[in-house]
Formats: C-alpha cells, sequence, structure tokens
C-alpha cells in the first residue's frame, strides 16, 4: 500500500531549495550535490518537479546527462516530439542542444541532473515552454 510514509522513505535526498520562477514555470526544488567541481568540471543536482511543472528552454554549453529516479517526466528537444521519462530512464544531452524537461501533468518527477565540461558554461537559460508546448505530448 502507498503511503505518506512510503512516498517519504523512497526519497533519496532532500528536495533543496525552490528553483527559481524566472527560470522554472511551477513549483520545483533543487538540491545542489556537487557544486561546480574545477578539477572534475562537473556540477550535479537533484531536481524535484511538482505535477506539471518544468523548466524553460535551455541549452547546457558543456552537455549534460538526467538520471531519472522518480515518477514521471517529460523531456524536449527543439524541433522534437516530447519523450516521456520512467525511473530508471537516462538521457544524454549534447552540447547546445536546446532542450527542457519537467514533470508530466499527472506525476510528480525526479531527475539527478550532471552538467559536465563546465569550462566551457553551465547553462544558457532562454524562453518559457508555452502550455501549447508541454500539453503537444501524444
Amino acid at each position: 500500500m502507498k503511503t505518506a510514509q512510503n512516498e517519504l522513505n523512497n526519497t533519496i535526498f532532500p528536495k533543496g531549495d525552490s528553483a527559481s520562477a524566472d527560470y522554472f514555470t511551477g513549483n520545483a526544488w533543487v538540491k545542489l550535490l556537487v557544486p561546480d567541481d574545477r578539477i572534475l568540471n562537473t556540477v550535479v543536482g537533484n531536481v524535484v518537479f511538482e505535477p506539471g511543472s518544468r523548466n524553460n528552454w535551455h541549452t547546457h554549453p558543456g552537455g549534460q546527462i538526467l538520471i531519472v529516479t522518480h515518477g514521471i517526466g517529460y523531456y524536449q528537444e527543439e524541433g522534437k516530439p516530447i519523450q516521456l521519462l520512467n525511473i530508471g530512464d537516462v538521457v544524454s544531452i549534447l552540447p547546445d542542444v536546446k532542450h527542457w524537461h519537467g514533470a508530466s501533468p499527472d506525476s510528480e518527477f525526479t531527475h539527478i541532473a550532471i552538467s559536465t565540461n563546465t569550462q566551457n558554461g553551465i547553462v544558457d537559460w532562454l524562453e518559457r515552454v508555452t502550455d501549447e508546448q508541454y500539453n503537444s505530448f501524444k
């Protein structure tokens, strides 16, 4: 049986700080796990999205890897359809690929985000994902 206590026990990391409303639609939280490491050139964070929330379109100059740890989410690259993400999915995002990610309408969604090659930059935030874009999942 799924209870609030079971759900709490499935949490790997604490939620962290509220994500900036400048870059996210809806509520999301970011827990920085590895700050910008100048030797390994990585940043690692745990990101929790409430149902229906997502980040803006953005790019990563050094690329990014997403590892899904909870819930059901969406990932979309510019010019491509939305991909449904489930626990255990891994997404490798090449440098400078315009994309967004977030929760599906009916599920909380959590992923570990690994920004790589941070000597090239970490993230370049762009415009919001419109409701029309978000709701285009087929």
